[in-house]
């Protein structure tokens, strides 16, 4: 097979990220833990102090001391419930303790309660030998006050939020959110709400494109729908360059007459790359208009998502300092036969059944519905075919969002 004149995915992404890393983003702000999701740390969280701050008990029981006790009954001298401060242990006694109390000084250690026997006395008989230490959460286990907790880097979700909590903190500071100017190319799109011309379709790129945006942490600058007229274009970008971190817009990228952004950023841009051995998106365009980064993804409903969130998902964390941007993905099974092998790398949409991919039935990149309907993307690599009970790269889409 002869050398595609297209450009591979792979390095598709390392020239996208190479930008990124020209345009990072260092402003930052500090925001409360409820609006932080999603949001990138701007410097490294240091633990403020130790975690736990002081040894409890991983049990409810009883709290001793081993190393000076004979074996003998034991009279209970104080009860410790979690958030109190406990009495310092009394010789020759053990203290009644709950799950997360903190454990009184001169313990070392904590029984669990189903492994004693109450007395007619009151006093406490442990059916089983002890040891130091046991059941006995120490001081500082989780952390130590001025470790490293969190990179910088790291996008927030609710488990590294709730890492914050845990040392007290109200705010974090985060990566000012890129300002993303959202475009639409096409004399034949319509807003949804407004009456359907003739030869026109609704606009559905905008709406999954603007939430995909917010939730990788972005401002959306809504630029509207540009006509195809090439002027108009330029006009556009040259307003919008001074406004937005980057530019993206859907439609208007191919070699037609009518795909006006493509031509304006050839002509009045610097174009980084154009056409990918990649299906759907084959047209996806990158470079620069003035300052600001340029995205053109393909017009097309399932051309824009896979190259989105491939591509530009990719650059978009990466300017705001995120270090890890390749989704997560594995191996499965598939439970279908691919069997021509193409000169472009396709990404299927499927769902997973059993244990293994089945395909959505129509895979035409201007079917939406495909992706509501599926759990991902199956990669087939450029050259190869599949037959059913092969296995292929799948990328969730959970993960992509």
């Amino acid at each position: 097979m002869s050398a595609s004149p297209l450009m591979p995915v792979e390095d598709a992404i390392d020239r996208l990220l190479t930008m990124a890393e020209a345009q990072w983003i260092e402003d930052s702000e500090a925001v409360p833990l409820s609006a932080a999701r999603q949001r990138v740390l701007a410097n490294d969280l240091l633990a403020t102090l130790d975690l736990p701050p002081w040894p409890n008990s991983a049990m409810d029981g009883y709290a001793l001391n081993v190393e000076g006790w004979d074996g003998a009954p034991l009279a209970v001298s104080q009860q410790v419930f979690a958030g109190q401060a406990p009495e310092a242990l009394a010789p020759g006694t053990c203290a009644r303790i709950f799950t997360g109390a903190p454990v009184p000084p001169g313990a070392d250690c904590v029984e669990m309660q189903e492994n004693t026997q109450v007395l007619d006395d009151g006093r406490i008989r442990f059916k089983q030998p002890l040891s130091a230490g046991s059941n006995i959460r120490p001081q500082g286990q989780e952390n130590r006050a001025g470790d490293v907790l969190l990179r910088a880097g790291k996008r927030l979700g609710p488990f590294e939020l709730a890492v914050a909590a845990a040392q007290g903190c109200t705010h974090v500071q985060v990566v000012r959110r890129p300002r993303v100017a959202l475009l639409s190319t096409g004399d034949e799109l319509v807003e949804p709400g407004n009456p359907l011309k003739p030869g026109g379709i609704y606009n559905s790129n905008r709406t999954l494109l603007s939430h995909w945006l917010n939730a990788l942490g972005c401002e959306v600058i809504d630029a509207g729908i540009l006509p195809d007229e090439p002027r108009q274009t330029r006009l556009k970008l040259e307003q919008l360059q001074h406004t937005a971190d980057l530019m993206l817009s859907t439609g208007g990228v191919s070699a037609g007459d009518a795909d006006c952004l493509g031509q304006v950023l050839r002509e009045c841009g610097k174009p980084l790359l154009w056409k990918l051995s990649i299906k759907p998106g084959k047209p996806l365009t990158v470079g620069h208009f003035g300052r600001v980064p340029v995205i053109g993804l393909p017009g097309n409903p399932t051309s824009a998502l896979v190259t989105f969130g491939l591509l530009a998902r990719a650059y978009l964390l990466r300017i705001q300092g995120v270090e890890e941007v390749e989704p997560l993905s594995f191996p499965v099974s598939v439970g279908f036969a691919w069997p021509k092998p193409g000169s472009r790398r396709e990404y299927l949409r499927a769902k997973l059944e059993g244990g293994r991919a089945v395909l959505y039935p129509n895979q035409s990149s201007g079917v939406l519905l495909g992706a509501s309907w599926a759990d991902g993307l199956v990669e087939v690599l450029e050259g190869c075919a599949l037959k059913v009970g092969d296995t292929a790269r799948f990328i969730p889409f959970s993960e992509l969002f």
